[in-house]
């Protein structure tokens, strides 16, 4: 059984994708997009509940700090700096005029969390995501997710989702 702290305050699930979904520009860069997260974290503070990033995309949670609900600078100081020095095919009109580089999809999904019911399925959700799509055979085999933090603290067994079920919902892929 799981054993997940309760959802508060402004808690949202997100999920960014790269504009390329052939891409694995995530993991190889992966270094880069945590010290560009820990950087805006440090300016822009948020709590990250739960995290899992995939060759092509990343899901996360996100509690935000009480009256703060302004989620949409941090995923651009995010997505400006990851892309910042990286190089992108040719842009279109359209990407120049929003000094965009083509790296990222222009939108994400976010789905703010409504209560513990609607929370515990979006942490599963984000901890098997790398199962559901082919990368790995068990969760914990991989290394991009916060599934090891929910190990360590005692609240997920190592073994967790080793049954391959079916996590459904909606949640923006």
């Amino acid at each position: 059984m799981s054993r997940y702290r309760r959802a508060k305050g402004r808690t949202f699930f997100f999920t960014v994708v790269l504009e390329d979904r052939s891409s694995t520009l995530l993991v190889d860069q992966a270094d880069r997009l945590r010290r560009i997260y820990r950087t805006v974290f440090e300016r822009r503070p948020f709590e990250t509940v739960a995290i899992c990033i995939l060759p092509d995309h990343l899901h996360t949670i996100w509690t935000l700090p009480e009256g703060d609900v302004d989620f949409s600078s941090r995923w651009n100081l995010i997505k400006g700096g990851f892309s910042r020095g990286l190089e992108a095919g040719p842009p279109s009109m359209s990407k120049l005029k929003k000094r965009e580089k083509g790296i990222w999809q222009r939108r994400y999904w976010e789905h703010a969390i409504r209560d513990d019911a609607d929370f515990e399925p979006h942490v599963d959700y984000i901890h098997f995501n790398p199962v559901r799509h082919g990368l790995v055979a068990r969760v914990r085999d991989w290394s991009f997710s916060s599934f090891h933090r929910y190990v360590k603290q005692g609240r997920l067994p190592l073994d967790w989702g080793g049954d391959l079920r079916d996590i459904s919902g909606h949640f923006g892929e």
